[in-house]
């Protein structure tokens, strides 16, 4: 009975003529709200107990449905009507009075409803865009004030139709056009402004709050799902593929001083007390997922450094999808502002350790987080400088690329461990210029080689340091003794075959490095350890890795023939390698792992220069072999002088893997060194069978 009922007032309803008219209901519910202003008494009623959001609820639904009865692309009475009496213009100075209270909110969902469901383009009308400016000039101002749901929601609907039509950003940001004005002139005469005749009123000055500025204080938000939302907003933006509409976003808004601030902000946010340490553990941040890696805080200043941390993945991320235009002037305001301004005065500090040492960690950070080329790229020039020809002695013309390479070996072994962490993290980025400007600079015309051949009888190891003080390896008994004959004597010597001189098939290179350590002074044997064949698989790991950044840069598979080399005065292997080869002198640390990845790469110049025993090196020169042989003896003759030194290097070896408690002991650190050092070479050995032998011409 019930259904029968039903149906028959259905029918009734939709047999009834049409008797309400559009307009005249649209206008009537438009008088209703801007009457209420008139007869309202209670200034304290919020607006959603008042009768605003059913009338502008009934407005919308009268604008939808009024536009799906005409054809498309005509404009009903309605729409003329909210354009021409400018109601929106209205709506957004009551959303500014915020009378009632909550009519900014009721005004923000109403403008996000009408420029969503009506498909007619609007934004290009004066009398749309302006009040959308004035509105976006009240977003932002006040985090937490409880519309931050609503201005996300605006801001999106307006970053969803500047994608459809990049246009529009110059109406939302200049209140005028780049590109057409034709649109904007269908129904209002003379509102919409001409070509380049925008006034003061309708085009904000740059200072004042836009699009870009809203969501960068949205991007700041505590609620992270609005925080997230804004920062898609922004990366929707930048992406836009047409140059007007980029070279606009850069001109038009503060986009690149906003964005850097807050990393400035960030960055001096982070409590001095923080631990570098807990900063050099700290796991690459996303700024997706930043909210949830900040609330399980383990240590102090855990929060700051993920917020700042995350602002520069999300930097980075929008540095990679932004059109160049932006990408470009990001990158430069980060460069000037943060890199130059903030970051060089802490790392160029002497004074206080602790300010090199926490800087030196948070750049560490920097570097691991950084990915985007056109911000990797600057970053590089910023700590190593642009220079690419050979360096001299005591040339030094950019200071932070010395002081960063001199603290590798600091007297402060917190400074020299941070600082060779930092350059091993350099020497991961696919960037060209890292190792050229670290080594290969210094390697390009061979100048470390013999360029007269050698005697064959009087071939000898790789030529020492003149100026190192102590024995000569060959006649110290210390360091002879303990080699086997066929170990030992293939390093002094190649064996006879068709290898070029300097060269040596890749058994004998094998043989030679694991043959530098003496069997007495070997312990991982004792402990059941496989012998370098435990390091191949990172060490194949490694060396795939530096092939696939080195593949696009061009480098040569063969060594550059020495009769076009310009010959050299006194070869000089830079700064760098010059600093890494004396503090193997003094200790065995990270140093092992900075020259692990520097012999991992493909170029044959760094290849011979570090894992080629068998060179005729000219005189003054030092290889990385030769310069482990000098450690090696002086490690020999240190140990024999130590009673019972084969017991406790065993215990040393099974304190550094964890097996027995550690315990402090006389001569530790020769102990440490020479189970380092064992390591170290099977770790070169492994590399050097990996990459297999050395091609090309002598």
């Amino acid at each position: 009975m019930l259904s029968r009922l039903g149906t028959l007032l259905q029918q009734a309803v939709e047999t009834r003529e049409p008797s309400v008219d559009l307009l005249e209901a649209f206008t009537e519910h438009w008088k209703g709200i801007t009457g209420y202003y008139l007869e309202a008494t209670d200034e304290s009623t919020p607006a959603r107990q008042t009768d605003i959001p059913w009338r502008l609820k009934q407005m919308l639904d009268i604008l939808v449905y009024e536009e799906k009865q005409r054809p498309a692309g005509e404009t009903g009475p309605c729409l003329e009507y909210l354009l021409q009496h400018k109601v929106l213009e209205t709506l957004s100075t009551l959303g500014k009075a915020e009378y009632p209270p909550g009519m900014r909110q009721q005004v923000l969902l109403f403008f996000s409803r009408v420029l969503g469901q009506v498909q007619h383009p609007l934004l290009h009308y004066l009398n749309v865009h302006r009040p959308v400016q004035k509105l976006l000039q009240l977003s932002g101002d006040r985090l937490g004030s409880g519309t931050e749901k609503e201005e996300v929601q605006f801001t999106t609907i307006l970053c969803a139709k500047i994608k459809q039509d990049p246009t529009l950003l110059a109406y939302i940001l200049e209140g005028k056009s780049i590109l057409n004005e034709k649109r904007a002139q269908e129904l209002e005469e003379g509102a919409e402004h001409p070509p380049g005749a925008a006034t003061a009123a309708s085009s904000p000055p740059r200072r004042d709050s836009n699009l870009i500025s809203s969501l960068v204080g949205l991007c700041k938000s505590k609620k992270s799902r609005m925080a997230l939302k804004a920062r898609e907003n922004l990366l929707l933006l930048v992406g836009l593929a047409q140059e007007a509409a980029a070279a606009c976003l850069v001109r038009s808004s503060t986009l690149c001083q906003l964005l850097t601030g807050h990393l400035c902000d960030l960055y001096s946010a982070v409590p001095t007390c923080t631990d570098p340490a807990d900063v050099l553990t700290l796991e690459r941040t996303s700024w997706r997922t930043q909210g949830d890696a900040a609330s399980n805080g383990i240590f102090p200043g855990k929060e700051s450094l993920a917020a700042f941390f995350g602002w520069m993945d999300f930097l980075d991320e929008l540095v990679m999808g932004a059109h160049p235009v932006v990408a470009d002037a990001l990158t430069q305001a980060v460069e000037e502002k943060f890199f130059q301004g903030i970051l060089q005065p802490q790392l160029l500090q002497i004074r206080s350790e602790l300010t090199v040492l926490n800087a030196t960690a948070m750049l560490t950070g920097m570097v691991r987080q950084i990915c985007a080329p056109p911000l990797l790229h600057h970053l590089v020039l910023f700590l190593l400088g642009p220079d690419r020809h050979p360096e001299t002695p005591g040339d030094s013309p950019h200071p932070l690329r010395t002081q960063l390479i001199d603290r590798c070996n600091h007297l402060s072994e917190e400074i020299s461990l941070a600082s060779l962490q930092l350059f091993e993290l350099l020497l991961q980025k696919p960037h060209e210029h890292v190792a050229h400007s670290l080594a290969l600079r210094n390697l390009e015309t061979r100048g470390y080689l013999q360029r007269s051949p050698p005697v064959p009888d009087e071939r000898g190891p790789p030529e020492l340091d003149p100026d190192e003080d102590g024995l000569d390896l060959e006649e110290d008994p210390y360091f002879t003794d303990g080699f086997p004959e066929a170990s030992f004597r293939m390093a002094k010597k190649p064996l006879p075959g068709p290898a070029p001189p300097g060269k040596g098939q890749v058994s004998e290179v094998v043989s030679s490095f694991l043959c530098l350590v003496p069997e007495e002074a070997k312990t991982s044997s004792c402990m059941e350890e496989g012998g370098y064949d435990t390091y191949i698989h990172d060490a194949l790991g490694m060396v795939q890795a530096c092939r696939a950044s080195a593949a696009p840069w061009g480098w040569p598979h063969a060594p550059r023939p020495l009769d076009t080399c310009p010959p050299e005065g006194v070869f000089y292997e830079g700064h760098f390698l010059k600093v890494l080869f004396d503090r193997m002198s003094r200790v065995l640390d990270q140093v092992t792992s900075v020259l692990s990845r520097l012999a991992a790469f493909p170029h044959p110049h760094l290849h011979e220069y570090l894992l080629d025993p068998y060179l005729s090196l000219a005189p003054g020169c030092r290889s990385l072999f030769s310069v482990l042989v000098r450690v090696m003896g002086d490690l020999m003759q240190r140990l024999q002088r130590v009673p019972h030194f084969r017991a406790k290097l065993l215990l040393v070896r099974q304190q550094l893997m964890g097996l027995v408690p550690g315990e402090q002991m006389d001569h530790m650190m020769l102990f440490k060194g020479v189970v380092v050092l064992e390591e170290f070479c099977k770790e070169l050995a492994a590399i050097a069978l990996v990459k297999g032998p050395p091609e090309g011409p002598p």
